[in-house]
């Protein structure tokens, strides 16, 4: 399934005073897809690096001026161009401290859009639907420029794609009175077509246009107000030609019907992602109420809603995508978004991948419980399709019974809604009935489901954004297992969250070790007591129990974890997306961060020996991530740790481990030059069945 990473911040805006723009004219990819370009709406061009999130450059024009289309990189020069004016074209590089006195010159026709693709030359389009090569037109400044389009006929959006047979075709759309055209404009050889798309109820306009290339194809997607998202394909003819006097008609295809609640849209916006995956903002979520904003992947392939993050501030319905991150604007601010599509598959998009398993993958599944090893619960395995009843309730019976049901009776309804035929419908229902689950538990000490919600996590159709309350839950309620079902499942946890899980989690470790040092217990297993651990393996089939496997392969002579394999597996659960926040980290009492520390160091040291740590459901983080925690634990507490006595043993055992890792490096180091000299070499083509070659390292 598409998921929606933690966001971050690139940089603070000012909306136009009527709030319905953001002042962000665009935002252009400069050298690579780490770098883009932002231009506001009045004189300013910013040069941003995303991953530090931090300005590289800014270059702004004199008062009086204004830049009237957004900024974009010459990847063939390594310049910038910029149109203020309408009419005066800007080049400038990075270096150049001032826009004003870059090069200028000054056209005879206003220009729509300046647009620039890698290993293309820019285009310029005018308003008058011309195109021009940026060489070409500043090689001749003063150049007559011809009407392409019809009186009246306005441009409404553009792009610019590379197509096959190195072709650069520019792709844009129109209005006139009502009527909707779109042009293709090929360059190298020229050629133009234009079509006329189809009406939508009267008085309707697009609100949004994407466009890709597949297979010589354009694909034109297209929302409308009243959450009707369409595509157009048109074929890209190999031959030159010019078919701009006519209007070709072009077929339309239903690609998705989005909720919008009452009335119609008014600032939206739908990109397409991938061949099956569209990212919509502005457009309410089927399974929150009315008033917020959510920024949503859904799969067009099976209508499914696959992703959902809600968005703080007014929605401007402006939306970019480069190399799997998300830029939007809302409120006063410009975030980032990482977000992954992986392939789809029909069991995937309805959250089903799971339950095509067999019978022992699932069983593994639920494993890791921290019920059956502190509270004494063990892990129900859920009931079959075929022990429900064939007639299934709505979802407005289903939310009336949650709020005054008890449990017994809502488990059962529940389950049989999710067994329901129509899958398809079932998605959005899902976000609902585990709200109203929430909102009950924390209302009602007494109703507590844990079945139910375990149940509504595994369909793999929840996000933290849609039920932000639900970890909390769990963790009012010592759920620890469903914690841990959260932490997998949700893509968009927030890193304060994820330290609050943290804390909960080492403190029951600490707490467990403490309890049963006062009573005399000392033949642990890994943290564990026999007895715990022979209760854990009861259900487990074969003559080796899952406990046992998991600790053999997770403790060695000479490498002992500090916590238990099944606090171990939920800490693991714990994954750090992104730069986690230090105040949060700031939060953990000593006795706490300690042990985490001390857990994290073993887990380096474990993951560097044994590259096939990824086994019996133990889900070891990566090195990456184990180094990103380390070191923003290490930056939040290290007065404590240089003044407190008892962290010199585990300061010392990091720094000789530090110390060896930078020698290897340091020797390996020595040995580059020699390796990337082998690599360039290449292989002889003939060297028949035997051969011996000398090769010598200098």
């Amino acid at each position: 399934m598409a998921a929606l990473y933690e966001g971050y911040t690139l940089c603070a805006f000012v909306p136009q005073q009527n709030l319905s723009n953001s002042g962000i004219q665009g935002v252009e990819i400069e050298r690579d897809s780490d770098h883009v370009l932002v231009t506001d709406s009045s004189r300013s061009v910013i040069l941003y690096k995303v991953s530090d999130q931090k300005p590289l450059g800014s270059w702004t024009v004199k008062q009086g001026q204004s830049l009237t289309c957004s900024a974009v990189f010459n990847f063939q020069t390594s310049e910038y161009v910029a149109v203020s004016d309408n009419k005066v074209i800007r080049i400038w590089k990075e270096d150049d401290p001032l826009l004003d006195k870059a090069f200028k010159a000054t056209v005879t026709s206003d220009i729509y859009r300046v647009l620039s693709i890698p290993s293309w030359e820019p285009v310029v389009l005018f308003q008058s639907g011309a195109v021009r090569l940026l060489d070409s037109l500043l090689s001749a400044p003063q150049q007559p420029i011809e009407d392409v389009l019809s009186q009246e006929e306005s441009i409404r959006w553009s792009t610019c794609i590379a197509a096959e047979k190195q072709q650069q075709l520019v792709i844009f759309t129109t209005e006139q009175k009502g009527e909707h055209f779109l042009y293709l404009q090929g360059l190298n050889p020229n050629s133009l077509q234009r079509y006329r798309l189809e009406r939508e109820e009267p008085g309707l306009s697009p609100l949004s246009f994407s466009a890709c290339y597949r297979n010589r194809h354009i694909f034109l997607t297209y929302l409308y107000p009243n959450g009707r998202v369409y595509q157009s394909v048109t074929s890209v003819r190999a031959q030159g030609g010019d078919d701009g006097a006519q209007s070709l008609p072009v077929p339309r295809s239903l690609l998705l019907v989005l909720p919008v609640g009452e009335g119609l849209l008014e600032a939206a916006s739908a990109l397409v992602l991938d061949e099956a995956h569209v990212a919509v903002v502005g457009v309410p979520h089927p399974s929150a109420g009315a008033g917020r904003d959510f920024l949503c992947i859904w799969n067009t392939n099976f209508q499914t809603l696959q992703a959902g993050k809600e968005m703080a501030g007014r929605i401007y319905g402006q939306l970019w995508s480069f190399s799997n991150k998300l830029l939007i604007p809302h409120g006063k601010t410009l975030s980032v978004i990482p977000f992954e599509c992986p392939k789809s598959s029909l069991a995937s998009a309805l959250g089903k991948l799971k339950q095509a398993k067999s019978k022992e993958s699932i069983s593994s599944t639920f494993v890791p419980s921290w019920n059956s090893i502190l509270h004494g619960d063990k892990a129900q395995p859920l009931r079959t399709a075929e022990t429900r009843s064939t007639t299934s309730p709505t979802i407005d019976q289903v939310l009336e019974l949650i709020k005054t049901a008890p449990v017994e009776e809502v488990q059962e309804e529940v389950e049989r809604f999710l067994s329901r035929s129509d899958i398809q419908g079932l998605q959005p229902s899902v976000g609902r009935i585990a709200s109203t689950l929430v909102s009950r538990s924390l209302d009602d000490p007494a109703f507590y489901s844990s079945h139910t919600l375990t149940q509504l996590l595994n369909t793999q159709c929840l996000c933290h954004s849609v039920c932000p309350d639900l970890v909390l839950l769990a963790l009012e309620r010592k759920d620890y297992f469903l914690c841990q079902l959260c932490l997998q499942f949700f893509p968009d946890i927030p890193e304060a969250v994820t330290c609050v899980c943290l804390k909960a989690f080492i403190s029951v470790s600490f707490m467990e070790t403490v309890i049963l040092k006062e009573r005399g217990v000392v033949s642990l297993q890994n943290g564990f007591s026999p007895t715990s651990v022979e209760d854990f393996s009861d259900g487990m089939s074969g003559s080796k129990s899952r406990t046992e496997v998991d600790e053999t392969t997770f403790n060695q002579p000479g490498l002992k974890c500090p916590v238990g394999s099944h606090k171990a597996a939920l800490l693991n659960a714990c994954k750090i997306q992104i730069k986690a926040l230090i105040s949060s980290l700031l939060t953990f009492i000593f006795v706490t961060f300690q042990l985490f520390l001390q857990y994290l160091h073993f887990l380096y040291v474990k993951c560097s020996q044994d590259h096939l740590l990824q086994v019996h459901g133990f889900r070891s983080p990566s090195l990456s991530q184990i180094m990103d925690w380390v070191c923003l634990l290490l930056d939040a507490h290290f007065t404590v740790l240089v003044m407190t006595p008892e962290a010199k043993g585990l300061l010392l055992s990091l720094h000789r481990f530090v110390k060896s890792q930078v020698k290897l490096v340091s020797e390996l180091g020595k040995i580059e030059g020699s390796l990337q000299e082998l690599d360039k070499m290449k292989t002889k083509r003939d060297i028949g069945q035997y051969s011996i070659e000398v090769i010598e390292l200098l």
